[in-house]
C-alpha cells in the first residue's frame, strides 16, 4: 500500500483528497503542523507528496527543496497559482507534476497512480532514518547533515542502522557483531572497534559529533 502525504492548509480540500485517495486503497495523511513539514515527512516516510504552494510559515517551494535534499520521492504540486511562472518554478524546484486548482479528483488520482507506477516499478524505495537533524539513507548508504554528506561502507551502514533503530538503548558489542555476520562480514572484536572509530570520524567530518557513545565493557548507544 502506498502512503501519500498531503501538504494543504485548506482543511476541506485536504480531507476531501485524503478520503478520496483512501477509497482507492491508498494510505493518506494530512500535515497539521506547517512549521514541521520535513519532520512529518521523515516520521511518516510517504511514497508520494501532494504539495500546495501557498502555505503558512514557508511556501511549498521551500518544503520541496528541503525534501529534495534527502529524497527523490515524487512530489505533485497542487495549487491555484497555475500561471506559467509558477509551473516552471515548481518543476525547477524538483516537482514531478503540477495540478491546477480547481481539479477533478479522478484526474488527480490518475496522475498519482501513473507517477507511482513510473517511480516504483523501476526503482526501489529508499529507507530513511533521522536523528537530531542527521538523515541516514539506508538505500544509498549516505548520511546527510545540514549541507554536508558522507558515504558509508557496508559495515559502517550496518552499525549505524542498528544503533539508530535501537535509539536510547545500549547495543552490545556481541549484538553488533551478530548483525555484521548476517551480512557475511565475519569480523572480530578488534575489527568492530576499528569500524566504529571510522564511522565516528566520518560523522564528525560532516558536523555530527559525539552521537555514538561508548558504554565501557558493554557496547554503544545513540541517545
Amino acid at each position: 500500500m502506498y502512503k501519500l502525504m498531503i501538504v494543504e492548509d485548506d482543511a476541506v480540500i485536504a480531507k476531501s483528497i485524503q478520503h478520496y485517495m483512501e477509497s482507492w486503497g491508498y494510505e493518506a495523511f494530512c500535515v497539521e503542523n506547517f512549521q514541521e513539514v520535513l519532520q512529518g515527512f521523515l516520521n511518516q516516510q510517504p511514497q508520494l507528496v501532494l504539495m500546495d504552494i501557498s502555505l503558512p510559515f514557508y511556501n511549498g517551494y521551500h518544503w520541496c527543496d528541503e525534501i529534495r535534499k534527502i529524497s527523490k520521492v515524487p512530489i505533485i504540486f497542487v495549487s491555484s497559482a497555475s500561471d506559467n511562472m509558477n509551473i516552471v518554478m515548481a518543476v525547477n524546484m524538483g516537482g514531478d507534476d503540477f495540478v491546477a486548482k480547481p481539479f477533478d479528483l479522478n484526474v488527480l488520482q490518475a496522475k498519482i497512480q501513473a507517477l507511482l507506477r513510473r517511480t516504483y516499478d523501476f526503482a526501489g524505495d529508499s529507507h530513511l532514518l533521522e536523528h537530531k537533524g542527521m538523515i541516514f539513507d539506508i538505500g544509498k548508504g549516505l548520511v546527510t547533515y545540514e549541507e554536508s554528506q558522507v558515504e558509508l561502507t557496508k559495515n559502517e551502514m550496518r552499525i549505524l542502522q542498528t544503533l539508530l533503530e535501537q535509539k536510547g538503548k545500549i547495543v552490545t558489542r556481541d549484538k553488533l557483531m551478530e548483525k555484521l555476520w548476517e551480512s557475511d562480514s565475519f569480523i572480530d572484536d578488534n575489527t568492530l572497534t576499528v569500524n566504529v572509530a571510522r564511522l565516528r570520524k566520518k560523522l564528525e567530518e560532516i558536523g555530527v559529533k559525539e552521537m555514538i557513545k561508548t558504554k565501557k565493557g558493554i557496547g554503544y548507544v545513540v541517545d
